[in-house]
């Protein structure tokens, strides 16, 4: 099958053109102006922009937490991204199972017969044994180029420095990238004991016991331990707090490799979300800061100090004691309702999946705050290259997956639950006026939306083994 989009707007991170793109089968075959070629498809993009498909390099699917689930599985939150005009996303492997060979082997048994776009995983290391430090390295072979550590969830998911410090030196040594989840776990468990004991149970509170001063600590302390291992590539995950920012804009004054994340949520909400009436949609960790904290997470972006925006996707409902209707059946699943009377209950996570790149669109580019070409980078190519996906993700090269994105810069919508195909029963963009949106999404040459119709179907999508030693922004 070839299929020719003419006359768009390319817009990819490096620049802004108008041109063809031949699709081949799974791949662009040439991009160019004024294709003379003969193509069994014509799409005429004249006045669209064209974009490579975007990669959320943090998504959490079907994830067990506090006796539930996450709400979106590996087909519903991958189709929710399709339409918001995300083409790959970056799960993560539990090790919950002795060896992180069962861990992958289940979560792929999981995720390979529903992924409706195409996806990899990375490997949370929270139990360090000699026999995983001898397993580390073989995720190469299972196409996973990176670990995450935690400094937080004492006796669940944390590691201690000295571990965390362990890992980072195994990570460089064979090529992997460690990514780091930055909050100060002690801390944190002192305070919830002392909210919970003074009766202080609301949603707020769930912020105020995370304090962003520990965040702050933990990301010097992880570059740190990134540095003693050897100059060790550290990415730090889901950035929330200004402090991170000056921290990392620190380090990688003094040349260490250090990258960093930050998520929709973190720019636009604040503790005061978790006061409403409502505030356990807006639970997640790490937890919503202050208006200050917003506008220094887009001073990182617009500066190149933060190189990717996430979602850290791990939605639930709201009321789980309600059924909603997803694709013809009545889903019910249990929500943040289980942390009604205790935030410590709340199951931490918000949808967003396809959320991230319209939101963005419209309040970053459409706005005026970053060009369209660092939308590309921060959304698209950035993760495809620091997760060893580059240049067959996130480009718009020849010889590039033909994930594709088709945008009408001119589209206004209303957004919210109505829009979204993301399986919960609230949206945190309820209302929003959004300019500028996804109408057609191309998965590998392959038409999966157009004009609001869902035209893919479950086990699509492919699983991505990643190169290691991948770049380093």
């Amino acid at each position: 099958m070839t299929i020719l989009i003419k006359s768009g707007t390319l817009i990819t991170a490096e620049e802004t053109k108008v041109a063809d793109i031949l699709i081949e089968d799974e791949k662009i075959l040439a991009v160019g102006a004024d294709l003379e070629v003969e193509a069994q498809q014509v799409y005429d993009a004249s006045g669209l922009l064209v974009m490579p498909g975007g990669i959320d390099p943090h998504v959490h699917l079907d994830l067990p937490m506090f006796g539930t689930v996450s709400s979106d599985d590996h087909y519903t939150g991958q189709k929710a991204a399709a339409f918001g005009g995300t083409t790959t996303v970056l799960d993560f492997v539990p090790q919950d199972l002795p060896t992180l060979r069962e861990n992958i082997t289940t979560w792929r048994q999981k995720a390979d017969p529903r992924a409706a776009v195409d996806y990899g995983l990375h490997m949370n290391i929270t139990r360090l044994t000699s026999e995983i430090k001898q397993e580390i390295p073989e995720l190469v072979k299972e196409g996973i180029t990176s670990v995450k550590v935690f400094m937080a969830y004492n006796g669940r998911l944390r590691l201690m420095d000295g571990e965390i410090f362990e890992v980072m030196r195994i990570a460089k040594n064979h090529g992997l990238l460690t990514m780091l989840h930055a909050e100060n776990g002690d801390v944190i468990d002192i305070l919830v004991a002392e909210a919970l004991a003074s009766g202080k149970t609301s949603p707020e509170w769930h912020a105020r016991t995370r304090p962003a001063e520990g965040a702050v600590e933990a990301v010097l302390r992880g570059a740190a331990l990134a540095m003693q291992a050897g100059g060790a590539p550290l990415y730090i995950v889901h950035m929330n707090a200004a402090g991170e920012v000056d921290q990392l804009k620190y380090v990688r004054q003094k040349g260490y490799p250090v990258m960093g994340e930050t998520c929709p949520q973190y720019l636009f909400f604040t503790e005061e979300h978790l006061k409403r009436e409502d505030g356990a949609k807006w639970v997640c960790s790490p937890p919503m800061r202050q208006v200050s904290d917003n506008m220094r997470l887009w001073e990182g972006l617009a500066d190149g100090t933060i190189q990717t925006i996430g979602t850290d996707h791990c939605p639930f409902f709201y009321n789980g004691e309600q059924a909603i209707m997803y694709e013809g059946k009545w889903v019910k699943i249990p929500g943040k309702e289980l942390g009604r009377d205790d935030f410590t209950k709340i199951p931490n996570g918000l949808p967003g999946i396809q959320d991230r790149l319209p939101v963005m669109w419209t309040n970053a580019v459409h706005n005026g705050y970053l060009t369209a070409n660092q939308f590309v980078a921060l959304t698209s190519t950035n993760p495809a290259r620091i997760f060893g996906l580059y240049p067959k993700k996130g480009s718009l090269l020849p010889g590039a997956d033909a994930d594709i994105q088709i945008w009408d810069p001119k589209r206004e919508v209303e957004y919210g639950v109505a829009l979204s195909h993301q399986r919960t029963d609230y949206n945190l963009y309820e209302g929003w006026h959004l300019v500028g949106y996804p109408i057609t999404v191309y998965l590998r040459g392959k038409q999966i939306v157009h004009e609001g119709e869902w035209k893919g179907q479950a086990g699509q999508g492919k699983y991505q083994y990643r190169e290691p030693y991948a770049q380093i922004l």
